[in-house]
């Protein structure tokens, strides 16, 4: 599971790393970016060939469901399933999506099971800005209110991750990136193969304190390694 993240990293930052334009967007650096807000978010224009940026909220809210509170459920795919069930098989072929991020965070279980559990921070050794895979839909209600809405797509754990959660989400290898996003490419035979653990010798996890655990609190205070 991937229930909270983090993107510090400047427009131009993401602009270079991505190969897109961000600098018309409302952008700030957000330290614990949870489920229902909106999210930063690559998908490729109409042309197939340059890559567009915005906010999408993260739930995704199929295009059938009657009720948007679906996508409080929703805020994890199950890469196994992805092609298999109705929430997600659409996208999978139609709606694919970078969602933008420099780091997330996972509760590790130690102890008794009363013990509370540690939250813990996970990103790259290099403290780049990376791209989870997405999937996105379009919702509209009878009343004409429009939504855009994502998920993020959660794997096996790497050795890194194993000892610290049953899943991880899927960080695609820079030249997955490019695959994710082709709109010409529809065969989950293609695609599925890259939604695999991203390496654990480039990544690294290191303890903070529990004052990450409220959504409300959202400063350099949520990764501050714990003493």
């Amino acid at each position: 599971m991937c229930g909270r993240y983090t993107l510090t990293s400047d427009s131009e930052r993401i602009e270079e790393r991505f190969v897109c334009n961000a600098s018309g967007l409302s952008y700030s650096s957000h330290y614990n970016i949870a489920p229902t807000q909106p999210v930063l978010a690559l998908i490729n224009n109409e042309d197939n060939a340059t890559r567009r940026a915005g906010f999408l909220r993260w739930g995704l809210i199929p295009s059938w469901a009657t009720d948007p509170s679906i996508g409080n459920k929703m805020i994890n795919a199950r890469s196994e399933t992805l092609a298999e069930k109705p929430s997600f098989k659409r996208a999978l072929r139609k709606r694919r999506c970078l969602i933008v991020a420099d780091g997330f965070y996972e509760w590790k279980k130690e102890g008794k099971a009363k013990t509370p559990k540690t939250p813990m921070y996970i990103g790259l050794q290099s403290r780049e800005p990376f791209a989870f895979a997405g999937l996105w839909e379009k919702w509209v209600a009878e009343s004409g209110e429009t939504i855009h809405s994502c998920t993020i797509i959660t794997t096996t754990p790497n050795t890194l991750m194993e000892s610290i959660h049953q899943r991880m989400p899927v960080i695609l290898p820079r030249e997955a990136e490019s695959v994710w996003l082709d709109r010409t490419i529809e065969d989950p035979a293609v695609l599925l193969p890259l939604l695999a653990p991203y390496p654990a010798d480039e990544m690294d996890a290191y303890a903070v304190s529990t004052f990450v655990n409220s959504p409300r609190n959202d400063s350099a205070e949520c990764v501050k390694p714990l003493e």
